[in-house]
């Protein structure tokens, strides 16, 4: 006699949406979960607390405010308006100019209509990479400062890849080119790492002082072994055309095939992170090192190679301005990505997809702030007060739920975890 069958009891993933729900009105839940509306909320306080500044600062406003009230307010709204919309067309082009690009099929016009959006890519690639390197330190319980540091010596590999090897085809050039700056980048985060793993000495302070060492080591090399023959000027020899990332289009739009390889390494370090046996065992001591070092994990393996990781990351985007953009290594050729870096990883919970996203803000935001400057006379610092305001309220979430009584979850949603100071 067969026996009865059991009931098959499914997994919570297996289950059947509950109370009929679709797949899109659960993909629309998790949307507008907190853990994306906290960060587009801060992002819209950001815009509104950018224009209160805008508007104490115009002096057309206090004139306005002289004569009546609402000529006050018209000169404020004008001021608004003005900044904010030079700002977004300088970083995303005019829709109308775009549209008469297009019905006019003039190929060069339809490049000069498209180039905003593609100069804020070109701006956004570069975060993309140092995003990705701080992200990655997050998620394996380290605070890698030092980012802007390990950019520059990737930066210092590429460049004298780049000019020092010749008579290689692009197929051989371009990739070493690409890995000596990896190689760069992923020794001056190595240290650090060793010096975590085997002494206990906290990465914050030796990524730190590390960055003044590739700052100093950067300009000695440009003003002696590294200056270009026939320059007054501290810059590197020219790399060769066999080194440098395609372009897509003519001189002086710059978009080049760097922002794909920035999508494709962000791909490659969720699929690390999340669906390989190295990345479980790198959240796992980034959230609890004494857990991971019970269940049998190599803690020092692993805060070494996340710092080595992390270190070959924030070299690629000193490799990217190199090989795709200036051509050249010179002094100052960083605008700081290294330390935003830390503000897109926080802005993007330190998840790829989420440093992408905030990379692209942050480009688009810095490509526009010369337009508003030169179109409406507000000062490019305004977009640093922006960002200040949009991580403060990343990182201080109560503040955006009191503003917009949103609930308090039962469990917080993201965050960081880090170890403590001189921990092993």
């Amino acid at each position: 006699m067969a026996e009865p069958k059991q009931p098959v009891t499914k997994t919570p993933s297996e289950k059947e949406p509950e109370n009929g729900k679709g797949f899109m009105r659960v993909f629309l839940e998790e949307l507008t979960s907190q853990s994306i509306l906290i960060p587009i909320l801060a992002i819209f306080t950001g815009l509104v607390l950018g224009a209160i500044i805008i508007v104490l600062t115009t002096e057309d406003v206090y004139a306005g405010f002289d004569d009546s009230f609402g000529a006050g307010l018209a000169a404020s709204w004008n001021a608004i308006s003005t900044a904010y919309n030079a700002l977004f067309t300088s970083a995303l082009g005019s829709p109308s100019r775009m549209i008469a690009a297009v019905q006019g099929d003039d190929a060069l016009e339809i490049r000069r209509a498209f180039n905003p959006i593609l100069e804020s890519l070109v701006a956004s690639t570069p975060y993309i990479f140092a995003g990705l390197a701080v992200a990655l330190g997050f998620r394996s319980g380290l605070f890698n400062i030092g980012v802007e540091g390990q950019l520059f010596i990737g930066a210092i590999f590429s460049a004298y890849a780049g000019y020092a090897l010749v008579g290689l085809p692009t197929i051989i050039h371009l990739p070493l080119a690409l890995l000596a700056g990896m190689l760069g980048g992923a020794l001056w985060g190595f240290i650090p790492g060793w010096l975590k793993a085997k002494t206990g000495g906290h990465e914050v302070i030796n990524t730190i002082m590390m960055n003044y060492i590739a700052f100093r080591l950067s300009e000695w090399l440009l003003m002696g072994p590294m200056k270009r023959p026939d320059s007054f000027n501290p810059v590197s020899p020219a790399i060769a055309d066999t080194a440098k990332l395609p372009s897509f289009f003519e001189t002086p739009i710059r978009f080049h095939a760097g922002f794909f390889l920035a999508l494709l390494v962000a791909w490659l370090v969720y699929w690390f992170l999340f669906k390989t046996k190295w990345g479980f065992e790198f959240r796992t001591v980034g959230a609890n090192r004494h857990a991971a070092r019970y269940a049998g994990m190599n803690i020092t393996v692993v805060t070494v190679a996340a710092m080595a990781l992390s270190g070959a990351l924030a070299g690629l985007a000193g490799t990217n301005e190199v090989l795709g953009v200036n051509y050249n290594l010179a002094l100052a050729f960083s605008a700081g990505y290294g330390f935003d870096a830390i503000a897109l990883a926080l802005l993007g919970k330190s998840h790829p997809l989420g440093v992408v996203l905030a990379a692209l803000l942050f480009g688009t935001l810095r490509s526009g702030a010369l337009g508003m400057q030169l179109t409406a006379g507000i000062p490019v610092d305004i977009i640093s007060v922006l960002q200040a305001f949009i991580l403060a309220f990343i990182a201080a979430p109560a503040i955006i739920r009191t503003l917009y009584r949103l609930r308090q979850p039962a469990v917080e949603e993201g965050g960081v975890v880090l170890s403590g100071w001189g921990e092993g």
